[in-house]
């Protein structure tokens, strides 16, 4: 340990490795409800590529695993270092490097985070579309695992927005993939394959990432339903309409109601509205003017009045922004409230009605309490399980995921494997395609240090 401690200490100063007592807490975990922290042997905080690359080469050395961190804000313990291992901390990699506007593209570092790339980009009228619902996060970690967020419905996630990449593989080369161009016919696409490989192939060092005009005018809707189904079901009408929401969110009456309390919001939903509504339709429509804002506004109105809505209101401006800060937080709210587990399964956008029917019967099966809201657009379900009975709840968690790859979706929408949904994914994939995986890691990282916690 002297010996590593020295010789990490020669790559990037003494005063950037830590050890020890030195290590704080927060850097041995993330936000994963369910994982357990781990206290790694070192952390070190490199400035250039260069010092990565230095750092993965000497611990491909050694045989030391190492972790990559960024803000720590994800929700499946993909950041968790090796007890013995090493946790690359890329706080000091936080430079914007061009925001190049006649490409619409920004060049960043791994430690920029979400918050500081969106100040900066607004002050040029131009916006990063992704936006996984907490502004902390880093675009190291969201590129780590192609991070979604409530915009996907329009924009897509991380990996539509991902030009290029410079990053370091297991052996301690330095490579480039993709660039300021948005087409190529060029070889492997290896900027794409190490988008949502969380830190199992390479590390990233930085970042060339789309932008769009950031429009000036938006709107947003909030439709009761007498029924969960009733609000789901109208997401293939809205989608197919050719409005083209922002986000096209449900929130479930349990959730809604903690969600309205925690943040005091009143959205002005009349009482006669509120004892029939047991889920909560948000739609959030944006435009470059607002005389094509108010049309769209006046045409999904009455869709979704013809779809069953018990009511429509148009939020006021405040209203709305604060309705769709307190969603994006409803996970801190869940947490709060004492979930025991965090799902995020996604299922083709038709499949969100008979999903969440079916996930209410396997939660009354266990007298579980299942509840949540989620990127119903998108058809990414985020559900808090409260069930302190770990046995009982790692059945029904099971469960929840082999129904929704049933349906033809996916573990993990947004939230990454990591070492929490790891095993759910090794037991419902096909293992011809889990041994082409592991050979694809082995291309990169042949000696398996990177991220072995969460390598498949």
């Amino acid at each position: 340990m002297a010996d590593l401690e020295e010789r990490l200490a020669e790559i990037v100063g003494a005063a950037h490795v830590l050890t020890g007592d030195a290590i704080t807490e927060e850097l041995t975990h993330d936000e994963a409800l369910t994982a357990s922290p781990h206290r790694p042997a070192a952390v070190v905080r490199p400035r250039t590529t260069a010092e990565v690359a230095a750092i993965v080469a000497l611990v491909a050395e050694l045989g030391v695993p190492v972790t990559a961190r960024g803000s720590g804000t994800g929700l499946s313990g993909a950041c968790i270092p090796s007890e013995d291992g090493v946790l690359v901390s890329f706080e000091r990699m936080a430079d914007i490097v061009e925001l190049d506007l006649d490409n619409h593209v920004a060049v960043v570092q791994p430690g920029v985070t979400l918050e500081r790339l969106d100040e900066a980009t607004a002050a040029v009228g131009m916006v990063y579309p992704v936006f996984p619902g907490e502004s902390s996060a880093s675009l190291g970690g969201n590129v780590a695992t192609n991070a979604g967020g409530m915009r996907a419905i329009k924009y897509g996630v991380t990996r539509h927005q991902v030009l290029g990449l410079e990053a370091v593989t297991g052996t301690g080369e330095v490579i480039r993939a993709g660039g300021k161009f948005v087409k190529s016919s060029s070889g492997y696409d290896l900027t794409q394959l190490i988008v949502g490989s969380e830190g199992t192939l390479a590390l990233v060092t930085e970042a060339t990432l789309r932008l769009y005009p950031r429009p000036a005018h938006s709107a947003t809707l909030l439709a009761p339903f007498p029924t969960l189904e009733a609000a789901t079901s109208t997401v293939p009408t809205i989608v197919g309409s050719g409005i083209g929401p922002l986000l096209v969110e449900y929130i479930d009456l349990i959730s809604m109601s903690g969600i309205v309390a925690n943040a005091g919001i009143d959205l002005g939903v009349s009482e006669e509205v509120r004892e029939q509504a047991l889920a909560y339709l948000v739609v959030v429509l944006e435009q470059r003017r607002d005389d094509r804002l108010t049309e769209d506004v006046e045409e999904l109105a009455i869709l979704l009045a013809e779809l069953g809505a018990l009511d429509v209101y148009v939020l006021p401006p405040n209203a709305g922004a604060a309705l769709i800060s307190a969603r994006e937080k409803a996970f801190w709210a869940a947490k709060a409230a004492g979930a025991d587990d965090i799902v995020d399964v996604v299922v083709p956008r038709a499949s969100i009605a008979p999903y969440i029917t079916a996930v209410a019967d396997l939660a009354g099966e266990t007298a579980s309490l299942v509840v949540g809201c989620g990127h119903v657009g998108d058809g990414n379900v985020h559900l808090s399980v409260f069930q302190p009975d770990a046995e009982v709840r790692s059945v029904l968690v099971r469960d929840m995921i082999e129904l929704g790859v049933a349906m033809g979706g996916a573990v993990s929408g947004e939230h990454g494997l990591g070492t929490e949904k790891r095993e759910h994914f090794l037991a419902l994939t096909d293992p011809d395609k889990l041994a082409l995986l592991r050979r694809i890691k082995t291309a990169f990282d042949p000696a398996g240090i990177l991220n072995p916690e969460v390598a498949l």
